[in-house]
């Protein structure tokens, strides 16, 4: 199967400069990567992108495939430009460094492209993200919650090592990669690849962990208690220092970031930290005023409706609304009056509101100034 063009593959003109053929594979990684992509054929987009980049950056490696194509790089036809030792850390840390709130910023770059030469250095483990649906009051008040997750977790039996009796990889003496030679239509060329004995660790073991079978991790159900503070809204993010995925070669846990979907009230709308509520009322309450028990968050509290109150009139109440979640204060409560205009009218109902009507209800300047168009 033929491959497919260079340029193609990262979307940019022959002509393309090296920023822009930078700026194409920051793209793609961003939306390949398998780490983070959800499409089926993401790590083979992926690593067409890769190795796309791997040619086109270099500009010696960029003129041979100008003038030779993937011929320049073929191995007797043994699949074409070998990248195992192109070192992507630094571009795939400015296309992910601000992912999820900086959650990527501190992962080994390296070892995510899953090409060698860094696996035998500590790196933090993996991130990850997490929903909690939340009901309107648990977030309005704050609450504690249990999540339960399945995790990569340090092997308690080997303390993480794989296995035991640890030595030096003999075949890579310790260096977790192995210096290979190509032959190109130019030459010979050397090549490093990731041991396939150590794994790019640079050692091995006599005897390997049974119970983690030599990865020195295994996937475990943790309950992690967490404390919600007031205020949170939907899209809120919440990070757990540390209670993520276990690190490689003894680095750090990863992250927990909780994401908040918070319930819709029967009652109150909330926008920002303050929140609103429509109060109904007959055209008797609105038109002679009255006094209405209103529900608030801390308690019912007694409104007094002035006399001649309209539809959408609003009512303002301090510090009745929501507790900001990052600093001191509350929002206010809005009440909007709802005047409701009866559908069914019993026949005394009725009568009385005819009575009404010929009492001069439509004596006022509103009314009179549409008369004077009529």
């Amino acid at each position: 199967m033929d491959k497919k063009d260079y340029y193609e593959v990262l979307g940019v003109s022959k002509d393309a400069t090296q920023d822009e053929i930078k700026s194409a594979f920051r793209k793609l990684a961003k939306k390949y990567h398998p780490d983070v992509s959800k499409e089926p054929n993401a790590a083979e987009k992926f690593k067409e992108a890769q190795e796309a980049y791997a040619v086109l950056s270099d500009e010696d490696k960029r003129r041979q495939y100008d003038q030779f194509g993937h011929a320049a790089f073929d191995n007797n036809g043994a699949g074409g430009y070998d990248f195992s030792g192109f070192d992507f850390s630094e571009i795939l840390r400015e296309a992910f460094g601000g992912t999820f709130g900086g959650g990527f910023s501190n992962f080994d770059f390296n070892d995510f492209t899953g090409f060698g030469g860094s696996r035998n250095r500590s790196a933090k483990g993996r991130d990850k993200i997490v929903r909690m649906d939340l009901e309107f009051e648990e977030a309005v008040f704050g609450t504690k919650k249990e999540i339960t997750l399945t995790l990569n977790d340090t092997c308690d039996e080997c303390h993480g090592e794989g296995g035991f009796d640890i030595k030096t990889c003999d075949k890579c003496h310790g260096s977790g990669t192995i210096t290979a030679q190509q032959q190109t239509i130019f030459g010979a060329f050397m090549t490093k690849t990731t041991c396939d004995k150590c794994g790019g660790k640079g050692e091995t073991y006599t005897k390997e962990c049974t119970k983690c079978h030599g990865s020195g991790m295994v996937r475990t159900k943790k309950n992690i208690e967490v404390k919600v503070p007031a205020g949170v809204d939907t899209g809120v993010q919440l990070r757990i220092k540390e209670k993520g995925e276990a690190g490689i070669n003894g680095g750090p846990n990863g992250d927990i970031y909780l994401e908040f979907y918070v319930k819709k009230h029967p009652l109150y709308q909330r926008e920002g930290n303050d929140i609103y509520l429509n109060l109904p009322l007959t055209i008797a309450e609105a038109a002679l005023g009255c006094k209405k028990k209103v529900p608030t968050l801390y308690g019912n509290i007694t409104l007094t409706i002035p006399a001649g109150s309209e539809n959408g009139d609003k009512h303002r109440l301090r510090s009745k609304g929501i507790e900001s979640v990052n600093s001191y204060g509350k929002g206010d409560m809005y009440i909007i009056l709802n005047v409701k205009t009866p559908q069914k009218l019993s026949r005394e109902q009725k009568k009385l509101l005819e009575q009404l009507a010929k009492t001069g209800l439509d004596n006022d300047k509103e009314f009179r100034k549409i008369e004077e168009y009529l």
